[in-house]
């Protein structure tokens, strides 16, 4: 557990290692954080939930970290609002990074004298992932967001490689057990492990890519009402949208601000950076659907393993070539399933039983990982969620009928 500790606090930082100092503290919208926020908000968890219980002498180096870095954990105390994140200059971004240095010596310690919690620190670094994909997604709306458009990093999003035509998978009506059950780390929000009936259904077995997006664009699909959601057609309308979140048009070309730098859209790629409401707008374009959580988890149980896919582990930081057979990375794939518990469910006592329960609501499931996520982060039971408007993660499209 010493080793991985040290492996994942690690990576966070490696992640950071292109940044000037003066990218860490920008916030570009409520839902972007500084990225040494979270630096210090990872770094309080493992402080507040590891070493606090156990170290009653225990000194932070500011009382007021608590609120500062304490995300929604209302058990804990009072939070700085999020829309506020960016507003703060202090603490600098070396006190920073020494807060992290004298809390992973803490628990390093606590580690090998076997007094830390291992269940805890395992869900610690499993936040920590998370995170580590919330950075990286958030630094790029910050980068993108000025008009200079900084590289993250010169070697990231190399074209991707040629996809053949789409092919559907089927599978008959009938029962079959979800959720997760086995050893090793889920979330709770992934229990418990039940039954559902499916109709019979066909999945595609890959991922939409930008070449077939560019061709809803050319047939009006921003521009045809009946296309969408009601919700979604007031987005449209409101935000302008015309295209996915950081696609551009010059000159009659279309270009993408990528972790590598602004460059021309990837025909080959998979589409990402779209909301719900592009998604399922498009689905009705194609005259199909898209999956229920349930009709992905079964098809993905039968497809490559996540180890196969396109993670933040090949340096890539972009969707590679919408890989067929595969279920995993390049993009998180919404689904038509909103967030809400399984039967039997019950959040854990204590502030980290409002991990994830709390938000159950107004929120729709994502599957599979991103070229952003840990390929040791994700597994076929694995339920991200976001509203339906969100479009800064690398949010995906797969089809079902």
């Amino acid at each position: 557990m010493e080793q991985r500790y040290q492996t994942v606090r690690q990576f966070t930082e490696t992640l950071c290692e292109t940044l000037a100092t003066e990218d860490y503290g920008i916030q570009t919208m409520d839902d972007v954080s500084p990225t040494k926020w979270h630096l210090a908000h990872t770094t309080w968890f493992f402080e507040t939930f590891v070493i606090k219980p156990l170290a009653p002498n225990w000194r932070s180096p500011s009382p007021l970290y608590d609120l500062l870095f304490n995300s929604y954990y209302n058990a804990v105390g009072d939070q700085w609002t999020r829309e506020h994140r960016g507003l703060l200059s202090r603490p600098t971004v070396t006190e920073i990074f020494d807060y992290r240095r004298m809390v992973d010596n803490a628990v390093e310690s606590l580690l090998i004298a076997g007094a830390a919690p291992e269940a805890i620190v395992e869900l610690g670094l499993n936040h920590e992932q998370q995170h580590q994909e919330l950075l990286l997604t958030d630094i790029k709306h910050v980068l993108a967001f000025n008009p200079l458009r900084p590289v993250f990093r010169p070697d990231a999003a190399p074209p991707a490689q040629a996809t053949r035509h789409a092919q559907w998978w089927s599978v008959d009506e009938g029962l079959h057990e979800v959720g997760f059950a086995g050893d090793g780390f889920a979330y709770d929000n992934e229990s418990p492990r039940h039954r559902v009936f499916v109709e019979a259904f066909e999945i595609a077995d890959r991922l939409v890519t930008n070449a077939e997006w560019l061709e809803f664009i050319a047939d009006g699909g921003y521009t045809t009402p009946a296309l969408w959601l009601s919700e979604g057609w007031s987005q449209v309308k409101q935000q302008g949208w015309s295209a996915p979140l950081y696609w551009e048009l010059r000159d009659g070309e279309w270009f993408e601000c990528t972790l590598g730098g602004v460059k021309p859209v990837d025909r080959n790629a998979a589409v990402t950076h779209v909301s719900l409401f592009e998604a399922d707008a498009y689905a009705t374009w194609a005259n199909v659907r898209l999956p229920t959580e349930f009709e992905w988890e079964i098809a993905a149980s039968r497809a490559t393993a996540p180890s196969e896919g396109n993670f933040v582990d090949s340096g890539r930081l972009h969707p590679g070539g919408a890989a067929t057979d595969q279920f995993y990375g390049d993009g998180w794939e919404w689904t038509r399933s909103g967030y809400a518990p399984y039967p039997g469910y019950a959040a854990g006592d204590g502030a980290l039983g409002e991990y994830n329960g709390k938000f159950m609501a107004n929120q729709y499931v994502l599957r599979g990982g991103s070229c952003a996520t840990s390929q040791r982060h994700i597994r076929p039971t694995y339920r991200n969620f976001f509203p339906a408007h969100a479009r800064w993660q690398f949010s995906a499209v797969r089809l079902c009928r």
